[in-house]
């Protein structure tokens, strides 16, 4: 099983994260969690969370990349699903050898991430501590997705990006006989 966990305080107003699942709607095994539906409190149910991802071998992190990272409920989701004693130290190990991906959207351009842009690094920068939550888990970290410049995209280059994403998702399955 597939499971996506969607983080996007306004999904309402989004364009790129909402190609993206457009592009993995009805695809066979695969579940998707809304957190801002499931959690418009922040009141996250641990074990329902903790439940889901024991059914899954790929897990996919998908959000906008916010102020440089995650957006709250998903590092509050981190906070309170990826426990010691279940994700990680002693006895934790129920993520071990699962697979992560990280889907990512950006408002900024490849050119906003170069040493000359705005944010003053590649993208890549930004990864390692999105990384080392996965790792720190003892899953699996599969090379990102990031759509870059998501609020000049045309909407047929979104369409593209959730197609990509997609194949990716499909190639991963098919590798995995999933």
């Amino acid at each position: 099983m597939i499971l996506v966990i969607y983080a996007h305080p306004y999904p309402a107003s989004s364009r790129a994260c909402a190609a993206l699942l457009e592009a993995l709607r009805g695809r066979d095994g695969l579940e998707v969690r809304s957190l801002y539906e499931l959690y418009p409190d922040f009141d996250i149910d641990g074990d329902a969370e903790r439940t889901a991802l024991e059914r899954a071998r790929l897990v996919v992190w998908l959000h906008p990349f916010y102020w440089y990272g995650v957006p709250a409920l998903m590092k509050h989701w981190f906070d309170h699903v990826l426990v010691k004693g279940w994700a990680h130290g002693e006895g934790g190990a129920a993520l071990h050898g699962k697979d992560c991906l990280w889907v990512t959207t950006t408002g900024g351009g490849e050119d906003a991430f170069a040493p000359q842009g705005r944010h003053g690094h590649p993208f890549e920068a930004f990864e390692p501590p999105i990384r080392q939550t996965a790792r720190y888990c003892g899953m699996n970290w599969l090379a990102p997705i990031a759509v870059r410049g998501s609020h000049q995209v045309p909407a047929e280059a979104l369409r593209e990006a959730g197609r990509n994403v997609r194949a990716a998702i499909d190639a991963w399955a098919e590798a995995k006989g999933a």
